[in-house]
Protein backbone atom coordinates (compact mmCIF):
# COMPACT_ATOMS: atom_id res chain seq x y z
CA UNK A 1 0.00 0.00 0.00
CA UNK A 2 2.90 2.25 1.07
CA UNK A 3 4.64 1.38 -2.33
CA UNK A 4 1.43 2.23 -4.18
CA UNK A 5 0.83 5.60 -2.74
CA UNK A 6 4.72 6.29 -2.98
CA UNK A 7 4.63 5.06 -7.13
CA UNK A 8 1.35 7.47 -7.58
CA UNK A 9 3.20 10.75 -5.73
CA UNK A 10 6.13 10.11 -8.24
CA UNK A 11 4.15 9.90 -11.40
CA UNK A 12 1.96 13.07 -10.32
CA UNK A 13 5.02 15.10 -9.60
CA UNK A 14 7.10 14.12 -12.83
CA UNK A 15 3.66 15.29 -14.90
CA UNK A 16 3.90 18.15 -13.07
CA UNK A 17 7.20 19.08 -14.05
CA UNK A 18 6.61 18.16 -17.99
CA UNK A 19 3.91 20.73 -17.69
CA UNK A 20 5.93 23.69 -17.04
CA UNK A 21 7.33 26.02 -19.07
CA UNK A 22 11.06 25.04 -19.63
CA UNK A 23 12.63 27.77 -21.06
CA UNK A 24 16.09 27.52 -22.84
CA UNK A 25 17.78 30.82 -23.62
CA UNK A 26 19.19 31.48 -27.31
CA UNK A 27 20.28 34.78 -26.81
CA UNK A 28 21.62 37.01 -24.26
CA UNK A 29 22.54 40.78 -24.07
CA UNK A 30 24.07 41.96 -21.18
CA UNK A 31 22.09 43.62 -18.87
CA UNK A 32 22.91 45.63 -15.20
CA UNK A 33 21.03 44.45 -12.35
CA UNK A 34 17.03 44.07 -11.77
CA UNK A 35 15.93 47.73 -10.13
CA UNK A 36 12.60 48.66 -8.64
CA UNK A 37 10.40 51.86 -9.49
CA UNK A 38 8.18 51.22 -7.13
CA UNK A 39 5.34 53.46 -6.57
CA UNK A 40 5.67 55.90 -9.77
CA UNK A 41 4.98 55.61 -13.19
CA UNK A 42 8.38 55.75 -14.78
CA UNK A 43 9.06 52.60 -15.99
CA UNK A 44 9.73 54.19 -19.82
CA UNK A 45 13.73 55.89 -17.51
CA UNK A 46 14.02 52.40 -15.92
CA UNK A 47 13.53 50.52 -19.11
CA UNK A 48 15.51 53.44 -21.24
CA UNK A 49 18.52 53.44 -18.66
CA UNK A 50 18.68 49.82 -18.62
CA UNK A 51 18.73 49.85 -22.51
CA UNK A 52 21.44 52.75 -22.22
CA UNK A 53 23.55 50.62 -19.54
CA UNK A 54 23.60 47.66 -21.93
CA UNK A 55 24.70 49.60 -24.64
CA UNK A 56 28.07 51.06 -22.73
CA UNK A 57 28.77 46.91 -22.03
CA UNK A 58 28.48 46.41 -25.81
CA UNK A 59 30.82 49.34 -26.22
CA UNK A 60 32.99 47.64 -24.29
CA UNK A 61 33.09 50.12 -21.32
CA UNK A 62 34.94 48.36 -18.82
CA UNK A 63 33.12 49.95 -15.57
CA UNK A 64 29.31 48.34 -15.26
CA UNK A 65 27.03 52.27 -15.36
CA UNK A 66 24.22 52.75 -12.84
CA UNK A 67 22.96 55.51 -14.19
CA UNK A 68 20.42 57.51 -12.23
CA UNK A 69 16.30 57.06 -13.73
CA UNK A 70 15.48 59.83 -11.75
CA UNK A 71 17.45 62.76 -13.13
CA UNK A 72 16.04 61.73 -16.11
CA UNK A 73 12.48 61.39 -14.84
CA UNK A 74 13.74 65.21 -13.24
CA UNK A 75 14.41 67.08 -16.60
CA UNK A 76 11.28 65.29 -18.43
CA UNK A 77 8.67 66.77 -15.39
CA UNK A 78 10.93 70.00 -16.69
CA UNK A 79 10.20 69.99 -20.11
CA UNK A 80 6.19 68.75 -19.21
CA UNK A 81 5.44 71.46 -17.29
CA UNK A 82 6.53 73.68 -19.99
CA UNK A 83 4.77 71.90 -22.57
CA UNK A 84 1.57 72.24 -20.46
CA UNK A 85 2.12 75.86 -19.91
CA UNK A 86 2.60 77.05 -23.02
CA UNK A 87 -0.45 74.99 -24.20
CA UNK A 88 -2.66 76.57 -21.40
CA UNK A 89 -3.29 73.33 -19.91
CA UNK A 90 -4.70 71.13 -22.80
CA UNK A 91 -1.85 68.82 -22.79
CA UNK A 92 -1.15 65.66 -20.95
CA UNK A 93 0.99 66.31 -17.68
CA UNK A 94 1.53 63.06 -16.09
CA UNK A 95 4.09 60.86 -14.51
CA UNK A 96 4.55 59.15 -17.97
CA UNK A 97 6.77 58.81 -20.85
CA UNK A 98 8.76 56.67 -23.52
CA UNK A 99 12.11 56.08 -24.46
CA UNK A 100 12.62 58.71 -26.61
CA UNK A 101 11.87 61.10 -23.22
CA UNK A 102 15.03 59.54 -22.13
CA UNK A 103 17.10 60.21 -25.00
CA UNK A 104 15.78 63.69 -24.83
CA UNK A 105 16.77 64.43 -21.35
CA UNK A 106 20.48 63.36 -21.85
CA UNK A 107 20.97 65.38 -25.03
CA UNK A 108 19.33 68.31 -23.27
CA UNK A 109 20.91 67.92 -19.67
CA UNK A 110 23.48 64.89 -19.39
CA UNK A 111 23.44 61.75 -16.63
CA UNK A 112 24.52 61.61 -13.47
CA UNK A 113 25.40 57.94 -11.84
CA UNK A 114 22.65 56.56 -9.09
CA UNK A 115 25.11 56.92 -6.50
CA UNK A 116 25.05 60.75 -6.78
CA UNK A 117 21.49 61.23 -7.61
CA UNK A 118 18.93 58.72 -6.52
CA UNK A 119 15.86 60.65 -6.39
CA UNK A 120 15.50 59.49 -2.94
CA UNK A 121 15.31 61.98 0.12
CA UNK A 122 18.29 61.34 2.80
CA UNK A 123 16.16 58.46 4.96
CA UNK A 124 13.46 57.57 2.24
CA UNK A 125 13.86 53.84 0.69
CA UNK A 126 10.99 53.98 -1.51
CA UNK A 127 10.49 55.84 -4.59
CA UNK A 128 6.82 57.52 -4.64
CA UNK A 129 5.87 60.10 -6.95
CA UNK A 130 2.50 60.30 -5.60
CA UNK A 131 2.33 63.87 -4.17
CA UNK A 132 4.89 65.10 -6.59
CA UNK A 133 2.35 64.64 -9.46
CA UNK A 134 -0.33 66.03 -7.37
CA UNK A 135 1.99 69.19 -6.51
CA UNK A 136 3.18 70.08 -9.96
CA UNK A 137 -0.32 69.90 -11.59
CA UNK A 138 -1.81 71.76 -9.05
CA UNK A 139 1.25 74.78 -9.40
CA UNK A 140 0.69 74.24 -13.30
CA UNK A 141 -3.38 74.43 -13.11
CA UNK A 142 -3.23 77.82 -11.33
CA UNK A 143 -0.56 78.86 -13.30
CA UNK A 144 -2.40 78.38 -16.52
CA UNK A 145 -5.44 80.04 -15.48
CA UNK A 146 -3.66 83.33 -15.15
CA UNK A 147 -4.17 85.92 -17.54
CA UNK A 148 -0.75 87.32 -18.08
CA UNK A 149 1.59 84.44 -15.86
CA UNK A 150 4.96 85.57 -15.29
CA UNK A 151 8.04 83.25 -15.59
CA UNK A 152 8.39 82.58 -12.11
CA UNK A 153 6.50 79.23 -12.15
CA UNK A 154 9.87 78.20 -13.43
CA UNK A 155 11.82 78.50 -10.60
CA UNK A 156 8.75 76.95 -8.53
CA UNK A 157 9.09 73.90 -10.67
CA UNK A 158 12.09 73.42 -9.70
CA UNK A 159 11.91 74.00 -6.30
CA UNK A 160 8.92 71.21 -6.29
CA UNK A 161 11.17 69.05 -7.52
CA UNK A 162 13.91 69.85 -5.18
CA UNK A 163 11.45 68.94 -2.62
CA UNK A 164 10.40 65.72 -3.67
CA UNK A 165 13.79 64.27 -5.63
CA UNK A 166 16.45 66.48 -3.68
CA UNK A 167 18.73 68.77 -5.69
CA UNK A 168 21.02 67.75 -8.18
CA UNK A 169 24.76 68.67 -7.54
CA UNK A 170 25.98 71.29 -10.22
CA UNK A 171 29.26 69.01 -10.17
CA UNK A 172 30.51 65.54 -8.51
CA UNK A 173 33.42 63.41 -8.32
CA UNK A 174 33.74 59.89 -9.87
CA UNK A 175 36.80 57.38 -9.44
CA UNK A 176 38.40 61.17 -8.45
CA UNK A 177 37.57 63.35 -11.83
CA UNK A 178 35.04 65.78 -11.09
CA UNK A 179 32.54 66.05 -13.68
CA UNK A 180 28.84 67.54 -14.52
CA UNK A 181 26.47 66.34 -15.99
CA UNK A 182 26.72 67.39 -19.09
CA UNK A 183 30.50 66.29 -19.02
CA UNK A 184 29.65 62.72 -17.69
CA UNK A 185 27.64 62.32 -20.45
CA UNK A 186 30.26 63.37 -22.49
CA UNK A 187 32.72 60.24 -21.39
CA UNK A 188 29.94 57.75 -22.08
CA UNK A 189 30.39 57.63 -25.51
CA UNK A 190 26.29 58.07 -26.46
CA UNK A 191 25.48 59.66 -29.78
CA UNK A 192 21.88 60.17 -28.97
CA UNK A 193 21.32 60.47 -32.53
CA UNK A 194 22.18 56.76 -33.42
CA UNK A 195 18.60 55.44 -31.47
CA UNK A 196 15.68 55.31 -33.42
CA UNK A 197 12.08 54.46 -33.27
CA UNK A 198 9.59 52.00 -34.81
CA UNK A 199 6.07 51.23 -34.86
CA UNK A 200 3.60 49.11 -36.62
CA UNK A 201 0.07 50.43 -37.61
CA UNK A 202 -1.91 51.06 -40.43
CA UNK A 203 -3.85 54.36 -39.93
CA UNK A 204 -0.54 55.77 -41.65
CA UNK A 205 1.88 54.88 -44.15
CA UNK A 206 4.37 52.54 -44.16
CA UNK A 207 7.63 53.31 -44.33
CA UNK A 208 7.69 56.94 -43.68
CA UNK A 209 8.65 58.62 -40.18
CA UNK A 210 4.93 59.45 -37.99
CA UNK A 211 3.96 60.85 -34.55
CA UNK A 212 1.62 57.95 -32.36
CA UNK A 213 -0.96 59.18 -31.62
CA UNK A 214 0.00 57.95 -27.39
CA UNK A 215 -1.27 59.92 -24.36
CA UNK A 216 2.30 59.22 -23.17
CA UNK A 217 3.58 60.84 -26.50
CA UNK A 218 3.63 64.48 -25.09
CA UNK A 219 7.11 65.91 -27.07
CA UNK A 220 5.52 64.30 -30.46
CA UNK A 221 8.61 62.29 -30.72
CA UNK A 222 8.32 60.47 -34.39
CA UNK A 223 8.48 56.95 -35.40
CA UNK A 224 9.48 54.98 -38.32
CA UNK A 225 5.87 53.12 -39.25
CA UNK A 226 7.04 49.65 -40.82
CA UNK A 227 4.95 46.74 -40.86
CA UNK A 228 4.96 44.09 -37.84
CA UNK A 229 7.02 41.91 -39.26
CA UNK A 230 9.77 44.51 -39.78
CA UNK A 231 9.52 44.74 -36.15
CA UNK A 232 9.88 41.41 -35.27
CA UNK A 233 12.88 40.89 -37.18
CA UNK A 234 14.73 44.11 -36.24
CA UNK A 235 14.08 42.93 -32.46
CA UNK A 236 15.75 39.24 -34.12
CA UNK A 237 18.70 41.05 -35.73
CA UNK A 238 19.20 43.24 -32.91
CA UNK A 239 19.58 40.73 -30.28
CA UNK A 240 21.49 38.01 -32.65
CA UNK A 241 24.15 40.95 -33.08
CA UNK A 242 24.91 41.73 -29.60
CA UNK A 243 22.12 44.97 -29.04
CA UNK A 244 19.08 45.11 -26.95
CA UNK A 245 15.72 46.72 -27.63
CA UNK A 246 13.48 49.07 -25.26
CA UNK A 247 10.23 47.54 -25.23
CA UNK A 248 6.91 49.90 -25.55
CA UNK A 249 3.87 47.90 -25.40
CA UNK A 250 0.27 46.80 -23.37
CA UNK A 251 0.55 44.56 -20.48
CA UNK A 252 -3.06 44.46 -19.47
CA UNK A 253 -3.61 40.88 -21.23
CA UNK A 254 -4.80 37.69 -18.75
CA UNK A 255 -1.92 36.13 -20.64
CA UNK A 256 0.84 38.30 -19.12
CA UNK A 257 1.38 37.83 -15.62
CA UNK A 258 5.12 39.64 -14.24
CA UNK A 259 4.82 37.26 -11.02
CA UNK A 260 4.53 33.94 -12.95
CA UNK A 261 6.99 35.38 -15.63
CA UNK A 262 5.58 34.73 -18.66
CA UNK A 263 3.20 36.84 -20.88
CA UNK A 264 1.17 34.87 -23.65
CA UNK A 265 -1.72 35.21 -26.28
CA UNK A 266 -3.54 32.34 -25.80
CA UNK A 267 -6.51 30.89 -27.79
CA UNK A 268 -8.00 29.98 -25.01
CA UNK A 269 -7.50 32.86 -22.11
CA UNK A 270 -9.66 30.60 -19.87
CA UNK A 271 -7.32 27.34 -20.01
CA UNK A 272 -6.09 26.41 -16.12
CA UNK A 273 -2.95 25.70 -17.19
CA UNK A 274 -2.04 28.82 -18.80
CA UNK A 275 1.13 30.21 -16.56
CA UNK A 276 1.99 26.58 -16.74
CA UNK A 277 1.94 24.59 -20.06
CA UNK A 278 2.67 26.00 -23.60
CA UNK A 279 -0.29 26.21 -25.62
CA UNK A 280 -1.89 27.07 -28.59
CA UNK A 281 -1.83 31.24 -29.32
CA UNK A 282 -3.60 33.73 -31.45
CA UNK A 283 -1.99 33.92 -35.25
CA UNK A 284 -1.63 37.55 -35.20
CA UNK A 285 -1.98 39.61 -38.11
CA UNK A 286 -1.87 43.20 -39.19
CA UNK A 287 -5.40 43.83 -39.59
CA UNK A 288 -5.48 42.74 -35.77
CA UNK A 289 -3.09 44.73 -34.01
CA UNK A 290 -4.89 47.48 -35.96
CA UNK A 291 -8.10 46.88 -34.56
CA UNK A 292 -6.65 46.35 -31.09
CA UNK A 293 -5.56 49.95 -31.06
CA UNK A 294 -8.36 51.46 -32.65
CA UNK A 295 -10.55 49.75 -29.87
CA UNK A 296 -7.73 50.64 -27.23
CA UNK A 297 -7.48 46.94 -26.39
CA UNK A 298 -3.88 48.03 -27.20
CA UNK A 299 -2.33 51.27 -24.96
CA UNK A 300 0.69 51.68 -24.41
CA UNK A 301 0.70 50.13 -20.14
CA UNK A 302 4.50 49.69 -19.49
CA UNK A 303 7.82 50.15 -20.98
CA UNK A 304 10.59 46.80 -20.14
CA UNK A 305 13.82 46.19 -21.77
CA UNK A 306 14.02 43.14 -23.99
CA UNK A 307 17.28 41.99 -23.61
CA UNK A 308 17.49 38.28 -25.28
CA UNK A 309 15.21 35.40 -26.86
CA UNK A 310 14.75 32.05 -25.83
CA UNK A 311 12.95 29.22 -26.39
CA UNK A 312 10.07 26.43 -25.09
CA UNK A 313 10.35 22.82 -24.85
CA UNK A 314 8.40 22.82 -27.96
CA UNK A 315 10.52 25.23 -30.02
CA UNK A 316 8.33 28.38 -29.71
CA UNK A 317 9.80 31.44 -29.86
CA UNK A 318 10.00 34.17 -26.47
CA UNK A 319 11.55 37.23 -26.10
CA UNK A 320 13.40 37.63 -22.68
CA UNK A 321 12.62 40.62 -20.76
CA UNK A 322 13.70 42.95 -18.22
CA UNK A 323 10.96 44.16 -16.19
CA UNK A 324 11.17 47.30 -13.53
CA UNK A 325 9.32 45.87 -10.61
CA UNK A 326 11.99 43.81 -8.60
CA UNK A 327 13.03 40.76 -8.40
CA UNK A 328 9.76 38.90 -8.94
CA UNK A 329 8.91 35.86 -10.64
CA UNK A 330 10.54 32.62 -10.88
CA UNK A 331 12.78 33.89 -12.80
CA UNK A 332 13.92 37.26 -11.20
CA UNK A 333 12.17 40.29 -12.13
CA UNK A 334 12.67 38.94 -16.04
CA UNK A 335 9.87 37.46 -18.69
CA UNK A 336 9.65 35.56 -21.27
CA UNK A 337 7.50 36.47 -24.11
CA UNK A 338 6.20 34.68 -26.74
CA UNK A 339 6.60 36.00 -29.90
CA UNK A 340 2.37 35.84 -30.78
CA UNK A 341 2.17 38.19 -27.48
CA UNK A 342 5.09 40.75 -28.83
CA UNK A 343 3.47 40.72 -32.69
CA UNK A 344 0.15 42.15 -30.85
CA UNK A 345 1.34 44.15 -28.00
CA UNK A 346 4.01 45.79 -29.08
CA UNK A 347 3.35 49.31 -29.62
CA UNK A 348 7.30 50.60 -30.11
CA UNK A 349 10.57 49.83 -29.80
CA UNK A 350 14.03 51.84 -29.69
CA UNK A 351 17.15 50.32 -31.00
CA UNK A 352 20.17 51.47 -31.87
CA UNK A 353 20.08 52.24 -35.92
CA UNK A 354 23.34 49.74 -36.88
CA UNK A 355 21.01 46.79 -35.21
CA UNK A 356 18.66 47.66 -38.45
CA UNK A 357 18.48 44.82 -41.05
CA UNK A 358 20.46 46.31 -44.08
CA UNK A 359 17.76 46.24 -46.05
CA UNK A 360 14.94 47.97 -43.80
CA UNK A 361 17.82 50.44 -42.98
CA UNK A 362 18.05 51.18 -47.10
CA UNK A 363 14.50 50.98 -47.76
CA UNK A 364 13.88 53.61 -44.93
CA UNK A 365 17.01 55.71 -46.18
CA UNK A 366 18.65 55.02 -42.56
Amino acid sequence: MKKSVLFTVLILTSQLLLAQYQFTLTSDCNCTSIKNQQNTGTCWSFATSSFLESELIRMGKQEEYDLSEMYFVRQIYKDKAQNYVYRQGKANFSQGGLSHDVITAFTEAGAVPESIYSGKLQGEYLHDHSELEVALKGLLDVITKEKKPTNKWTTAVSGILDAYLGAVPEKFSVNGKEYTPKTYAATLGINPADYLSFTSYTHHPFDQKMVLELPDNWSNGSYYNVPIADIVAISKNAISKGFSVAWDGDVSEKGFSAGKGVAVLPVNEKREDLFTNPGEEVAVTQELRQSTFNDFTTTDDHLMHVSGTAKDQNGTTYFYVKNSWGEISPYSGYIYMSEPYFRLKTVGIMVHKDAVPAEIRKRLGI
